[in-house]
């Protein structure tokens, strides 16, 4: 089977992506496209559609308007399962995560591994935990399977939340403010981990407020402004103000 990296073919593409609440057009006609292996960076003000466009990739609720293919084929999403069962995975800002659980725990919740005793089925607790330090070593993390998540800093958290994505061999990763309120140590973590991603082939969205995460980690940003795409440039042909000008709308169009 040809894969669409090797075919040259993009995991996400959306042609023509809108989405209406009632009488307002919260998205207007979104064209973009994703390919394996490629940061792209989501950048808008409050309100300018990102977290819109996030939950109709993610299957949140369904676009009334376009089309959205994955790896060539097209798709309708009408819950996150669907998303999920295609190589979609989304860590949310909050990370989702059970602070009074292990980081193994935390990679496999609702995911648990079991063996089985005669009429009895028990956690593996060994094996997860054995998954966990690969996908861990995988992502170059410090974390440990074992580590509680509650004494963890907040890029070791973050590996916890990648690692589940990978769990389910995501394809495409979207990434909501992952290195909002955390330490700049922790967001060159956060950065190395996004790299990690990239290097195993895996596609990533990142949305950001944080120029200089952009413009370090991504191949391309994209901007939204009130519901329109205004710019999809590759990053070395723009510039952080530029895409301040563009968020702004001190300019329109790039």
């Amino acid at each position: 089977m040809i894969t669409a990296a090797a075919a040259g073919q993009p995991v996400l593409e959306l042609t023509g992506v809108g989405k209406d609440f009632g009488a307002i057009r919260a998205l207007h006609g979104i064209d973009m496209r994703v390919s394996p292996g490629e940061v792209v960076g989501l950048m808008g003000d409050n309100g300018a559609g990102k977290s819109t466009l996030v939950k109709i990739i993610a299957g949140n609720f369904p676009a009334n308007h376009g089309e959205i293919r994955f790896e060539g084929t097209a798709v309708h999403f009408y819950r996150p399962i669907d998303a999920r069962a295609v190589g979609i995975e989304v860590v949310y800002q909050d990370l989702a995560l059970a602070d009074n659980l292990t980081a193994a725990a935390n990679v496999f919740l609702g995911r648990e591994l079991k063996r089985k005793f005669g009429p009895l089925s028990l956690l593996d607790h060994k094996a997860m935990a054995a998954r966990a330090l690969e996908l861990f070593g995988e992502l170059r993390s410090e974390t440990r399977p074992q580590h509680l998540v509650k004494q963890m800093s907040g890029g070791q958290r973050q590996a916890v939340a990648i690692a589940r994505t990978r769990l389910s061999n995501a394809k495409l990763v979207m990434m909501d403010e992952p290195t909002a309120a955390i330490s700049v140590r922790q967001v060159e973590q956060v950065l190395s981990l996004i790299h990690r991603l990239k290097e195993q082939g895996v596609a990533v969205m990142l949305i950001s407020h944080r120029m200089p995460d952009v413009f370090a980690v991504c191949d391309r940003v994209i901007v939204l402004r009130r519901g329109e795409k205004r710019a999809d440039k590759p990053i070395r042909d723009t510039s952080p103000e530029e895409v301040t000008a563009l968020i702004t709308g001190a300019k329109e169009r790039a």
